[in-house]
């Protein structure tokens, strides 16, 4: 019966009879003979029989001594109950079951004890049954006369204990009703429920009382099947103790939580109204201030603190009149009350003053970055030149360069070096101009630009305020933010800078901004023009190797809380570290490989092993696995040539292939994933090295007859870009002559004319060389100043030709 619901005890006073004759249909005639004799008491055995109908149930077990009403549905249980209604003796047997539903009951699932139950009224309506049924007696399931609904089954009845119950039983059932008595001011149900137990049977009834006392609990069902199982009395009075003491301590655990709710909303309720009535006889006597007086004079206390321009300080009276004359509840109120907030927390004319000690601005930037001569230069040359003027504003400096080579560490160096506040915030992504210039105050949730709110954030009108990632700005449809930062960067326009929120002008000029990025390609020129660029090319295997020595592996053994010397890498491990597993042009990749082995040897301490764990060059595929970067191919043969490239993530050597494919026709073929740029490059050099053929000394024949297919391994990378040139002639050049090319690496564009053009990226395209083992470079000859200008550590050791036409390479590409 999914949807049966058990009651304890009838609805009715008077007492049921037996003999009533039920019907699915219509209630019965309760009304009995007034002359018939009364009946007399029979042993159960005597008149129960020994073949009965059952009937499963799935949330509790029946009881002898209650008399309950069911509720179940029509259509499974109605040819049981039209059985049990063809009997004379109209008794049901109600078992429980282990199913979830009785509906899903089988003959495995029954319980093997249960109530015998005599039906005194059955009713149908709207798909239900309701049955009123009188619980007698125990019984035992000892087989099946039918397996299947209506189950019947053959039954053996379990006689109550007869004869006075002894002294312990006794105070069993005493301790029972104690309990019980204990449990009725906790929940008034109790109360109505014992009387109608004491209708039917006296205290002195243990056996009935302690049914009477399980059914009154919210046990499981497997704890009150248990209870009807137990046919020694003093055995089952001790279990249902402990079932009454269980609900005794769940009863008071919920009125503890409920005085505990109650007693918390009486005390607000009595702090609201005592402060209620405060304010009023504070209000009456004139020595307290309602909420919007005392609004108004913490805003005038701010302005005490503060230099407004005079425009700012009208718009100010201006907004606090209108505040003393507005409703507190009232939406205005709010908004003005914001828009005050906003201004009186903005460092009107406070700056902090400046450090400037150039010998302590060299020691900040040498002690948070290890190499990056020249850019350190630079940044000493720009405070410098502030120093002279006696403050350092107007300028707007811009780190480019590769992921992790320290750009953002950068801008905090120089705001420790100066003495100013830092505030960071990364514009990558921004696609609304509202995040530059703030929204207006009419929208809801209205607030200023983000510069304003490194104003307020830093309290001084002259922060370091770095923007992060400044060229992956976007634009849409809510407007350009690249354009809306030219007024804010702008050293000509930002003394006035409108933000929409504020509607005021405010000076920016004393702020210091850097800007970070990792190419130039994709930052407005407008824009562009305004700063002043400072390239980070990123570090070379020596320069790694010492950042993780003094900056990245005690950092990491610092974060992970572990010992200074509980773990050594050498030199030879570190650089096999850099070589295998960090190849890249920054530092972030590095650091998280070290990161990683940290945390292992933290697991190993723990694991009992002795410090400090020594982590050798063999032992990097343990900690770290298969390595990541592995020796580039030395691809060689005619045709085959290095080239050096420039990306956002630094250097990189560039292996062009060129083949001759099959002589059915001429042709050419270019595949690799290349940019226009770069076919452009290929189909010139193809151009200019068929047209000066015979000067190379190559047969013309050679092209007139032969399909040529040129490759750029690792086609899944896009690449593109004017530095190509020279390296795809030579790899023609060299097929066609069929002669391989030296271990030679090259950059720079070629000219139909056979003009040798200027790249960019040297220090990158270098490093790069450094990284792959190759000593010998050609380059461009408009390129040297550029050369010159590369940190010494890296040209160190590197031979570098420069040729301004193609007909300069040549000697160089071929052994001699």
């Amino acid at each position: 019966m999914s949807d049966e619901d058990q009651v304890t005890n009838a609805e009715h006073d008077e007492p049921l009879e037996s003999g009533a004759e039920p019907d699915l249909e219509h209630e019965p005639d309760q009304e009995t003979d007034e002359e018939s004799t009364p009946i007399q008491l029979a042993r159960a055995n005597d008149v129960l029989p020994g073949e009965i109908h059952l009937l499963p149930v799935a949330s509790r077990p029946f009881f002898p001594g209650q008399a309950v009403p069911l509720m179940m549905s029509a259509e499974p249980w109605a040819p049981t109950m039209k059985a049990v209604a063809k009997t004379d003796h109209k008794i049901l047997g109600v078992v429980l079951v282990d199913n979830e539903t009785s509906e899903e009951a089988t003959t495995e699932s029954f319980r093997q004890i249960g109530t015998a139950c005599r039906v005194h009224r059955i009713h149908q309506q709207d798909g239900h049954l309701q049955v009123l049924v009188e619980c007698l007696q125990r019984f035992r399931i000892e087989g099946w006369a039918h397996p299947e609904t209506p189950f019947r089954a053959r039954v053996t009845y379990l006689p109550e204990p007869e004869g006075p119950p002894n002294a312990e039983v006794k105070a069993y059932a005493m301790a029972v009703i104690n309990t019980i008595k204990e449990l009725l001011p906790l929940n008034p149900l109790y109360v109505e429920e014992l009387r109608m137990f004491l209708d039917r049977f006296g205290p002195d009834d243990p056996s009935h009382l302690a049914d009477f006392a399980a059914s009154l609990t919210t046990s499981t069902k497997d704890q009150l099947q248990e209870v009807l199982e137990i046919l020694p009395l003093l055995q089952r009075m001790e279990k249902v103790l402990v079932l009454l003491n269980n609900e005794l301590e769940l009863a008071r655990a919920q009125q503890k939580i409920r005085r505990t709710v109650e007693e918390k909303m009486h005390k607000q309720q009595r702090e609201f109204f005592l402060r209620e009535q405060l304010k009023a006889i504070q209000k009456e006597l004139g020595i307290a201030k309602d909420d919007r007086t005392a609004e108004i004079d913490k805003f005038r206390e701010r302005l005490e603190k503060l230099t407004l321009t005079e425009q700012a300080q009208k718009r100010v009276d201006e907004e606090l009149d209108k505040l003393g004359m507005l409703e507190t509840g009232s939406p205005e109120y709010a908004v003005t009350r914001n828009y005050l907030d906003w201004i009186t927390l903005l460092p009107w004319g406070k700056h902090s003053d400046d450090i400037l000690n150039l010998k302590r601005a060299r020691r900040i930037l040498d002690r948070d970055h290890y190499g990056l001569e020249d850019v350190k230069e630079r940044i000493l040359e720009f405070l410098a030149v502030g120093i002279h003027k006696g403050e350092i504003s107007g300028s707007i400096i811009l780190l480019v360069g590769p992921p992790g080579v320290g750009k953002t560490s950068i801008g905090h160096s120089i705001a420790d070096a100066l003495g100013r506040r830092f505030y960071r915030f990364s514009v990558g992504g921004i696609r609304d101009e509202a995040e530059i210039k703030g929204h207006r105050r009419t929208y809801i949730g209205a607030m200023p630009g983000k510069f304003l709110q490194a104003m307020k954030e830093a309290e001084t009108s002259n922060p370091v305020i770095l923007l992060d990632e400044i060229d992956k700005i976007g634009a849409s449809y809510h407007g350009d933010p690249a354009s809306a930062l030219l007024e804010v960067l702008d050293p000509e326009q930002n003394t006035d800078f409108l933000d929409h929120y504020l509607d005021l002008r405010f000076d920016l000029s004393k702020a210091l901004f850097v800007c970070t990025a990792n190419q130039l390609d994709t930052i407005p020129g407008p824009l562009l023009d305004r700063m002043e660029v400072i390239k980070l090319s990123g570090y070379i295997a020596e320069e790694k190797l010492q950042i993780a020595k003094k900056y990245l592996l005690p950092r990491q053994i610092e974060r992970a809380g572990i010992g200074k010397k509980a773990v050594k890498l050498d030199s030879a491990t570190l650089r096999a570290l850099i070589e295998r597993y960090a190849r890249d042009a920054g530092v972030r990749r590095l650091e998280k490989q070290l990161g990683k082995i940290v945390r292992k040897v933290a697991v190993r301490m723990l694991e009992g092993e002795e410090t400090p764990i020594r982590v050798r060059e063999q032992d990097l595929k343990g900690y770290l696995g298969s390595p990541v970067f592995r020796d580039e191919r030395k691809l060689s043969g005619p045709g085959v040539v290095t080239g050096l490239a420039w990306t956002a993530m630094g250097g990189a050597t560039l292996s062009i292939e060129a083949a001759h494919t099959h002589s059915f026709t001429r042709g050419f073929k270019l595949t690799g994933q290349l940019g226009d740029v770069m076919k452009e490059s290929a189909e010139i050099a193809y151009g200019y090295v068929v047209s000066h053929a015979q000067d190379f000394g190559v047969d013309p024949a050679f092209f007139e007859k032969s399909f040529i297919h040129v490759h750029v391994p690792a086609g899944a990378t896009p690449k593109d870009g004017p530095s190509a040139g020279i390296t795809l002639a030579s790899a023609l050049l060299s097929l066609a002559r069929n002669q391989p090319v030296r271990r030679i690496a090259m950059t720079g564009e070629i000219t139909l004319t056979g003009e040798v053009f200027p790249v960019g990226g040297i220090r990158e395209k270098l490093i790069a060389a450094r990284r792959a083992g190759i000593k010998e470079i050609i380059l461009p000859a408009d390129n040297q100043g550029d050369f010159e200008e590369v940190p010494e550590h890296v040209r160190k050791g590197l031979e570098v030709h420069f040729a301004s036409r193609f007909e300069d390479v040549l000697p160089w590409l071929f052994k001699r």
